[in-house]
């Protein structure tokens, strides 16, 4: 057994703190209960019981007392994996700055216009 394998068990105990499970290959282990599923539990009792079978996945394995770390909560985001968007591409690389290149002329000769209309305005108010 090795960290990452899905195994087949039947849950032998539950406690506050989690859920032991002995399983198919023989070894025991515990269900944390943070590793119950994603999100708070109030009550472990109401979401699993004695004797129930579960597909857990290892999340830690002790050679020497063979004893397991498990988890149902990674299967279950398994479930719900959604597809990672990527924001950025490489498709503009070539590109760069040149669009900013080809458009400060305008942009200068753009605020130089209003600059000097603004200069005409307080010019014009100072005289009155």
């Amino acid at each position: 057994m090795k960290i990452g394998d899905k195994i087949k068990g039947e849950i032998t105990g539950i406690k506050p703190y989690g859920a032991f499970v002995q399983l198919e290959n023989g070894a025991v282990g515990l269900i944390h209960i943070s590793e119950i599923k994603t999100g708070y539990i109030d009550n472990i009792y109401r979401i699993l019981s004695v004797g129930e079978k579960v597909l857990v996945q290892v999340l830690d394995y002790d050679e020497y007392s063979q004893k397991a770390s498990l988890s149902l909560r990674t299967l279950e985001e398994e479930k719900h994996h959604y597809q990672h968007r990527h924001r950025f591409s490489n498709s503009r690389l070539n590109i760069g700055f040149k669009p900013l290149a080809d458009n400060l002329p305008i942009w200068i000769e753009e605020n130089l216009d209003y600059l000097k209309q603004d200069q005409i305005e307080d010019d014009n108010q100072n005289k009155a």
